[in-house]
């Protein structure tokens, strides 16, 4: 018969399902004198950060007043890590595999395929080193739109970037029939060949670094208008929204005849190029912006004009909350893998809390967590 112990962690085992999936991660510890399992590691992490650590000496604080609720989940033998050598076992993790583990357990998590999937990237600001001349490091995310949860991350090196990182993250995930939305850092040649050929669709702002292509699309853009698009074949939808005094006013065009921008450019999967016109009035004062995309998508502006509103979630939803819930901006870990990693575990943590039922705010939510052992467990649970 299993003793009692046994079997309470057996039973718990199921309640940190989660965990196998970064089962696979290479630990290089000699195995023979690992006192702190890796499981045991991550677990104390997502616990902290969850109940609103910010760094490893909060997770090290966590671990003492909280070994009791810890012991729920594992068997914690020799207790938790100090700070520091939480910063070594983070430090020397490999972040694209912990990313990796990342990725497949958000698909395991979400029960529908993403409909608009927005990529962008922020940089977590107090990750630099001055001795070294280390750069603080940029993350590159894919954000469910719709869903409101982070699909998967990479670390833009301090020789790379966006350009770079975005083809890397979308080889990480499954895309098929979404749409992936990006601002005109991602409007690359290879990064719409790369979604084409992963059987998705793209709409990606255009700016000037595409040069002769932006003006094209502009020039007969302007030339069309004036002309109230006779000699081409459109689509169009408006929108208006108005809260606290603003009202603001989206026109979106999608121009549906591009054979004449494909004869010059060449451009991957161009099947419409879109424009966007909105006009911002608050308090008596007007402001007007247009802005142009390319998509590869042959839908109706009514269709095409909510993708690209979407696209703003990973600002309001995801960047923001990382921010100001989650302090990113203010977080001090600096030491090679670590920067990234921890990261990783912000976007686990923020999933976790996203997903749980009730109308409460993630910082509500965080709070809680704090205060309450059992909400807590629950949100690993869920």
């Amino acid at each position: 018969m299993m003793d009692t112990d046994g079997a309470r962690f057996a039973a718990i085992a199921e309640t940190t399902s989660f965990l196998h999936y970064f089962s696979g991660l290479p630990d290089h510890r000699q195995a023979g004198k690992v006192d702190y399992p890796l499981p045991e590691v991550l677990l104390l992490i997502l616990l902290a950060v969850l109940a609103g650590a910010e760094a490893f000496t909060d997770i090290a604080r966590f671990g003492e007043r909280k070994i009791e609720l810890l012991r729920r989940f594992r068997p914690y033998v020799n207790g938790t890590p100090s700070h520091d050598h939480l910063g070594d076992i983070f430090a020397a993790l490999d972040a694209r595999a912990f990313q990796l583990c990342f990725v497949a357990w958000v698909a395991a998590l979400t029960n529908t395929p993403a409909e608009v999937i927005a990529v962008d990237g922020k940089t977590s600001r107090r990750s630099y080193q001055t001795k070294g001349s280390k750069e603080a490091i940029h993350m590159v995310s894919a954000f469910a739109a719709r869903q409101r949860i982070v699909l998967g991350q990479v670390k833009v090196s301090e020789k790379s970037n966006e350009i770079v990182a975005i083809p890397a993250l979308l080889d990480m995930m499954s895309i098929e029939g979404a749409v992936v939305t990006i601002d005109a850092m991602g409007c690359q040649r290879d990064i719409a060949t790369k979604i084409i050929e992963k059987k998705a669709d793209y709409i990606v702002a255009l700016k000037g670094n595409q040069g002769t292509l932006r003006e094209d699309v502009e020039v007969f853009v302007d030339e069309q208008k004036a002309l109230k698009y006779k000699d081409t074949t459109i689509s169009a939808h408006e929108t208006v929204d108005a809260d606290h005094g603003r009202i603001e006013t989206r026109n979106y065009t999608v121009i549906h005849d591009v054979d004449w921008l494909q004869a010059r450019h060449q451009w991957p999967g161009l099947n419409a190029v879109v424009v966007v016109e909105s006009r911002r009035e608050i308090n008596g004062k007007i402001t007007d912006e247009t802005r142009f995309y390319i998509t590869s998508l042959a839908k109706p502006a009514a269709a095409v004009g909510p993708m690209i509103r979407a696209h703003w979630a990973i600002e309001n939803s995801l960047h923001w909350v990382m921010d100001m819930v989650f302090r990113d901006d203010e977080c001090r870990v600096r030491t090679d893998n670590a920067p990234a990693n921890f990261a990783t575990c912000r976007h686990i943590a923020y999933n976790l809390t996203r997903k749980a039922p009730g109308k409460d705010s993630i910082r509500l939510r965080r709070k809680t967590a704090g205060w309450d052992d059992e909400y807590l467990a629950s949100l690993v649970a869920a």
